[in-house]
């Protein structure tokens, strides 16, 4: 058996594995270890893109939003026209069926024969248009102030005389002169009206000094 060993050639022997140059350049190279600089300044770098992209979002949001407002600013003051142009039409059109309910009573007027029951449906026929024309303006919120009987109010009357009537309260509206509107709870016009003004009674110190004159007087 030992004789076989050495009787072996070298070339028989197994040959050792010896690296090439394609082996070597097939072989990963470690990668190099990030110092802590390195680490920040690509946080910093991600932050920065990451800025550049909001900013980029932003400034389309202000140029809608620029457009949009430049559109509304263009938009608004013609819907305001537009509305209140229609406001005016619907009420001038309100007024249109008073304006033939007086032509029908004028022309009723002229052709009626003379006679109390002629001018009574004359008559029936100007309150109807009067009652029509408050009804038109009520429905602008335009409403007539009531006066007569109502104690005197300075917001909503204006007195243009006084009068005594006793069996009245004092500072009741007698008369009225010429009629007041509201227009949506405010004062649009005052009435102009008769106040009852009766005159004030003497007090007690003043009668008790009038009979205390008297009596100096008698004496």
């Amino acid at each position: 058996m030992k004789e076989d060993n050495e009787s072996k050639s070298p070339d028989d022997a197994s040959p050792e594995t010896v690296p090439t140059a394609a082996d070597s350049k097939a072989a990963p190279t470690p990668a190099k270890d990030m110092t802590p600089a390195d680490s920040k300044i690509q946080e910093l770098s991600a932050q920065v893109e990451q800025l550049k992209t909001e900013k980029q979002e932003l400034n389309d949001k202000y140029l809608r939003l620029g457009a949009d407002y430049a559109n509304f600013q263009k938009r608004v003051p013609k819907q305001v026209a537009d509305s209140v142009e229609y406001e005016k039409r619907t009420f001038l059109r309100s007024l249109l069926t008073s304006l033939d309910n007086f032509s029908h009573a004028l022309n009723g007027a002229e052709t009626a024969t003379a006679g109390p029951e002629a001018m009574q449906s004359w008559i029936a026929g100007i309150r109807m248009v009067y009652q029509h024309l408050l009804d038109a303006l009520k429905s602008q919120g335009i409403e007539r102030v009531a006066s007569v009987g109502k104690p005197f109010d300075p917001s909503i009357h204006e007195a243009l005389t006084f009068r005594a009537e006793a069996d009245k309260p004092n500072g009741m509206v007698l008369e009225e002169y010429q009629g007041g509107y509201m227009y949506r709870g405010q004062t649009l016009r005052p009435s102009k009206v008769i106040v009852n003004k009766l005159p004030s009674e003497p007090t007690s110190e003043e009668t008790t000094d009038d009979a205390d004159g008297a009596d100096a007087t008698g004496k």
